[in-house]
């Protein structure tokens, strides 16, 4: 059994510009945001991946217009087929 990683879980606050904590498990990141009582997402990232090809070579996502070939979009991609969490002060919703 191998002791790597596959995953992240990634806080970003709800008016936050960047992301606010990263973490090797939901339990802990759940803990720090309880803590704190933040209001934002948590997401299950992919690592050393970007989410953008993660979800093109699941079929999670399907290009069909030119610009979502654009490091524009490939930059801020995140899809709903990420596992996450919902919070508001700290609770999950």
């Amino acid at each position: 059994m191998s002791d790597k990683v596959n995953f992240v879980w990634v806080f970003h606050g709800a008016k936050g510009r960047f992301s606010g904590g990263v973490f090797s498990s939901l339990e802990k990141g759940e803990v720090w945001v309880k803590k704190h009582e933040l209001t934002g997402v948590l997401t299950k990232y992919p690592l050393d991946e970007g989410a953008y090809d993660w979800a093109v070579q699941n079929d999670f996502f399907e290009i069909k217009r030119e610009d979502q070939k654009e490091p524009l979009f490939i930059g801020n991609f995140t899809s709903a087929s990420q596992e996450h969490y919902h919070f508001e002060d700290g609770e999950k919703d």
